[in-house]
Formats: structure tokens, C-alpha cells, sequence
């Protein structure tokens, strides 16, 4: 026997171990939280429509990145605020 399998601890069990999630226990548990998928609901969601803009218009907000349709949505906001 080499130096490093002397070491070795072969029936030891790590204290930190996970439960066993199978038990009728658990399943019980598990039975009783509801299910939710997803992002929550928002108070106001955002609407889909369909806008025509000019193309220029539409290059201008996409060269500046991600968020283009965010920002456009916050000139036209200020727009409405006068």
C-alpha cells in the first residue's frame, strides 16, 4: 500500500450531503409549494404594436446597442409630457 491510499477513508460520509429528495417526506413537501415559472407578472405591461419609422430613424437607435426599442420609447414618453 502506497503512502497516499493509506489516507484514503472509504465508509466516511460527509456530513453536508443533500438529504435524499426522494422520500415520501420530501415528495410531500414538494407537493404542497406552488409551481411558478417565469418572470412575475408586471402592473403594466408593455404592449406589442407595430410602428413605422423611417429607416434612417430605425439605424440611428440600433447602431447605439441593445435597448434601442427602450430608448425610442422614452423620447416618445417625454414627447407626451411636452
Amino acid at each position: 500500500m502506497n503512502e497516499s491510499s493509506k489516507n484514503l477513508h472509504r465508509d466516511w460520509v460527509d456530513p453536508d450531503d443533500a438529504p435524499d429528495l426522494s422520500t415520501p417526506e420530501w415528495q410531500a413537501v414538494f407537493d404542497k409549494v406552488p409551481v411558478r415559472r417565469g418572470r412575475p407578472p408586471l402592473d403594466e405591461p408593455k404592449v406589442s404594436t407595430t410602428i413605422r419609422l423611417d429607416a434612417d430613424v430605425l439605424a440611428a437607435y440600433r447602431a447605439e446597442g441593445p435597448g434601442w426599442q427602450t430608448r425610442i420609447n422614452e423620447v416618445l414618453r417625454k414627447a407626451l409630457q411636452g
